[in-house]
């Protein structure tokens, strides 16, 4: 049985699923045709419910829940791993003092990696009054800041390695402002499986997806080429960074401490009316 699959081209995806789709593991005589998207694409994928398997960030999972059920393998969640809000370093002060003010934060214009990312969620919890955003590709945001083409870049993934080299100032760690606020890890993006397959698939596919995490743990230099491949111009200790910040117990099996965080965000997200109230359970049912 193939079952399409989609995940971003970021170091931690694809050392998570190396093993997964080139059979590194047995899967069962499951096989996956693999789509390689930025987040937010994957996001809007799910949205038209296009994949029986993809990643995506969790605030979009408020909008799929009718259709996915998200798997205990393969999240990505942690503590020192939000989001951060940046600007210019010789605009710093500045932005600083307009952010003080509605008004004038309110025309400060803003990039954002998505509509539906956690990062955007975690923006408008944050600083509500920026209201003026803009959607970019993740790894745009970095240079339209260094251009002037926006005033401040909300940025994820690698960019959190390569910010400070361009000259460019961190207004906010979205991500340490979270668990203060929470005392909970960070929920950034979950795999979620279609409702509309077999239980026992969905089941299969969530201990494949352990498997696959547990060799790359195992065998950290097994993928090296397979995330070389994709990491493209990215320096090989930013790649290790990367899955070291983004890949870890939690991507194993959510586990109780990780469910509490996912549940946290979804709770905060529905009282401040973000997101829609959900009307089914978020989770693969476990195996019986």
């Amino acid at each position: 049985m193939q079952l399409t699959l989609g995940f971003s081209p970021c170091p931690n995806d694809t050392f998570i699923f190396d093993a997964l789709i080139h059979q590194k593991i047995d899967t069962g005589g499951l096989t996956f045709q693999v789509f390689f998207d930025d987040v937010e694409t994957l996001n809007q994928k799910a949205l038209n419910g296009e994949l029986d398997i993809t990643k995506l960030s969790f605030h979009a999972l408020a909008y799929v829940a009718e259709k996915y059920a998200l798997l205990d393998a393969g999240s990505a969640l942690g503590f020192g791993v939000g989001p951060l809000l940046i600007c210019k370093k010789e605009n710093a002060e500045k932005i600083l003092g307009e952010l003080q003010s509605e008004e004038k934060a309110a025309q400060l214009k803003v990039a954002i990696p998505g509509k539906y990312t956690t990062a955007n969620f975690l923006l408008g919890i944050a600083y509500p009054q920026l209201t003026n955003k803009v959607e970019m590709v993740f790894s745009a945001i970095e240079d339209a800041l260094v251009d002037g083409e926006i005033d401040l870049g909300l940025i994820i993934h690698e960019n959190r390695f390569t910010y400070q080299a361009k000259g460019l100032h961190k207004v906010m760690d979205l991500g340490a402002y979270w668990e203060e606020f929470s005392g909970c890890a960070i929920p950034l993006g979950g795999i979620v499986v279609n409702r509309n397959l077999p239980v026992e698939i969905q089941q299969q596919v969530n201990r494949l997806i352990r498997k696959s995490v547990e060799f790359a743990f195992a065998n950290p230099k097994s993928s090296i080429s397979f995330i070389r491949q994709h990491a493209q111009a990215m320096e090989e200790e930013v790649m290790y960074k990367h899955i070291d910040l983004y890949v870890n117990k939690y991507s194993v099996n959510l586990g109780v401490d990780g469910r509490k965080a996912i549940d946290m965000l979804f709770k905060v997200a529905a009282e401040k009316q973000v997101i829609p109230q959900l009307t089914k359970g978020l989770y693969v049912n476990p195996t019986t």
